[in-house]
């Protein structure tokens, strides 16, 4: 399977039915395919939607009808358009139930890295920081490792910040760990990957749940 795959499958436990969430921009749309039709979920895009779809068919794309990410979308049943101020009000305001960002970086204290890397050109910040505050609970969804390599969980972020001490679950294509009173805990094993070999991959420290098998 996909390593992408093993994330989103895992990502998509999280959604409860009649939720309003927001899924950032590249992996995390992966996630509108695959919550169960049974479900009333309300998918929120900053650019002025409530009410996302599933990615649309050849004979379904509206090139007017887009997300966050400029992406094509469809709308379900009851979807509902508004401006971008009032898109980030209930942002801002605390409506948004579960905000799945990608990430760049994560660290043992929560702090996310997210947005840009150093000498590249953005446009904008986007909505990640109003997200990381705003929505009520945050996941981050990304690969382990760079294309280098080395780990993306680190002991402290070395990109500039989206936020801090904001994540309240980390989902890898190695690991699930959560943010708790004690620390960064690994709560559960991805992929066939043991505690042993998650360790050797991750640069931060974490503890283990202690129903974890150690193997």
């Amino acid at each position: 399977m996909d390593k992408r795959q093993f994330i989103i499958q895992r990502a998509v436990k999280e959604i409860k039915d009649g939720m309003n969430v927001n899924l950032g921009i590249g992996m995390p749309t992966l996630v509108a395919n695959h919550i169960p039709k049974e479900f009333h979920v309300m998918l929120h895009s900053e650019n002025g939607l409530l009410g996302i779809g599933t990615y649309p068919k050849a004979d379904e794309i509206d090139p007017d009808l887009i997300n966050a990410g400029k992406e094509t979308i469809t709308e379900v049943k009851g979807a509902s358009y508004f401006d971008s101020a009032e898109s980030f009000a209930m942002i801002r305001g605390g409506h948004i139930d579960l905000a799945i960002l990608g990430g760049m970086e994560v660290s043992q204290n929560g702090d996310l890295a997210n947005w840009m890397i150093p000498g590249r050109m953005v446009k904008g910040m986007g909505g990640a920081m109003d997200l990381v505050q705003g929505a009520k609970r945050v996941i981050v969804v990304m690969e382990h490792k760079n294309k280098y390599g080395k780990s993306k969980v680190k002991k402290e972020c070395t990109l500039p910040l989206t936020g801090k001490g904001i994540v309240d679950l980390l989902i890898t294509d190695l690991a699930v760990f959560e943010y708790t009173s004690k620390g960064m805990m690994l709560i559960e094993r991805l992929n066939r990957a043991t505690v042993e070999y998650i360790k050797e991959h991750t640069q931060a420290d974490f503890i283990v749940h202690e129903t974890l098998n150690q193997r």
